[in-house]
């Protein structure tokens, strides 16, 4: 029901006169005239009684005055609400997916003082591997997903976030520890790979693949699914990985990790925003990309 119409008929009411509910309202008499017999047409009855010196409500009339001013101060708060959201305090959830390599160093930091800084926000984060985070961005299941590859999805746009670098980690003392090795080096040593659908290696395939190798050329013993596990089984020395060099950082430091270089493997990647196409963002998922990209700029 058009509530202009229930304004301008509340009005009449009220004043018990066309012209001053339009002097009330803002409008013209005719306006106000147009609107009532709208409504009374639209309904098949007579609202109002006009043969008198006063307008006066009929029955029917009554009833919907009755039942139009609770509608329009329903209205009204909604309209308040929907200000006080659009202009307060942040408030509500962010629910949102991360690849391994994203999730394990810099998401949950950003997440935190995010949070912390609007206590009113709840968080949800999924990790997930990249292709299964990019799934569930198209399927609104998620609002956002910050991975390490932009596969290519209809349903899904991805924006630049941050630049990362791969790298070629090995125990401290390993033959490769602080050098650029070469591809028949590389194959010659055990590898450790994340599963299939990880960020991490879908770039290293693609950057070998660019130098003439396939990963079924080099000698894979271990294929772990978490970048965790994959980082821990190179510590206790069974192989070397590739992996995101944010997320060793502090293994790197105090010296549980070394790092090498593959000649000629240009391993860096963008961390994409993913969110469904034709989705508008929430207020508290738009301050939230804001907020993320000004502390990692």
């Amino acid at each position: 029901m058009d509530t202009r119409q229930l304004a301008a008929f509340c009005a009449v009411v009220e004043r018990r006169s066309f012209s001053q509910a339009a002097e009330r309202l803002g409008v013209t008499q005719p306006a106000v005239s147009l609107q009532i017999r709208a409504l009374e047409k639209r309904l098949g009855t007579q609202l109002l009684d006009r043969s008198g010196r006063r307008v006066e409500p009929t029955e029917a009339g009554l009833r919907l005055y009755r039942g139009a001013q609770r509608m329009l101060a329903l209205e009204n708060q909604l309209v308040s609400e929907l200000a006080a959201t659009a202009e307060g305090e942040l408030a509500g959830d962010l629910v949102l997916g991360a690849s391994t390599g994203p999730a394990a160093i810099v998401v949950p930091v950003l997440l935190g003082e995010f949070q912390r800084e609007h206590s009113d926000v709840r968080v949800f984060l999924t990790v997930s591997d990249t292709h299964t985070v990019i799934e569930r961005v198209a399927d609104r299941e998620l609002e956002l997903g910050i991975v390490g590859a932009s596969r290519r999805h209809r349903g899904v746009r991805f924006e630049p976030f941050f630049s990362d670098q791969v790298i070629l980690a090995c125990p401290p003392g390993h033959p490769f520890a602080g050098r650029t090795v070469t591809l028949d080096e590389l194959r010659e040593e055990t590898l450790i790979l994340m599963q299939e659908g990880a960020g991490v290696r879908q770039i290293v395939e693609d950057a070998l693949r660019r130098l003439g190798v396939r990963l079924r050329d080099l000698d894979v013993r271990l294929e772990l699914g978490l970048q965790e596990s994959v980082r821990r089984a190179v510590e206790a020395g069974f192989g070397v990985t590739f992996i995101s060099r944010t997320a060793v950082e502090s293994e790197l430091a105090d010296g549980r990790l070394a790092e090498a270089r593959v000649e000629g493997l240009d391993a860096t990647r963008e961390i994409s925003l993913a969110s469904a196409v034709g989705r508008t963002r929430t207020r508290v998922a738009e301050s939230f990309v804001e907020f993320a990209k000004e502390r990692v700029s």
